[in-house]
């Protein structure tokens, strides 16, 4: 029995360390799981799937959507809430879009089409510090 403690510790131990990793492995998430992006009919839609999920930097965003029926704008905070079609940041107008989150900042992204930004076809996400971030710099 005591040759199996120091066995199951080391187990455990390499599964924590593996859960620690894995929350650092950049990720792919598709906007609006099967949805995909398109005008929602619930005005907090894309809020509530983005509080689904957790963003780091290297993580993809995957916009899905209809070619010529919507497009996918990186926008600042301002044009987000406004809504302004003019000042952006990158567009992508070929499904599936694909923007790479590149900084912790916050991120914002609308559709440029007609009035579908008004219509709630919008997404703002929270970029995060990876949890294992802080315990390699202390090392």
């Amino acid at each position: 029995m005591a040759n199996l403690k120091p066995s199951l510790f080391l187990i455990i131990a390499m599964v924590v360390a593996s859960m620690e990793f894995n929350h650092s492995v950049a990720t792919e998430h598709v906007v609006g799981d099967s949805f995909g992006w398109a005008v929602p009919q619930d005005a907090g839609f894309y809020a509530m799937w983005s509080l689904n999920d957790t963003f780091i930097i290297d993580d993809t965003l995957i916009f899905n959507f209809v070619d010529g029926f919507h497009n996918v704008a990186e926008v600042t905070k301002e044009a987000y809430d406004n809504c302004d079609t003019q000042n952006l940041i990158s567009i992508q107008s070929t499904s599936p879009a694909r923007f790479t989150i590149n900084n912790v900042d916050n991120h914002y992204y609308i559709c440029t089409v007609g009035l579908h930004c008004k219509s709630f076809l919008k997404l703002a996400i929270r970029v995060s510090v990876p949890n294992n971030s802080s315990a390699m710099l202390s090392h």
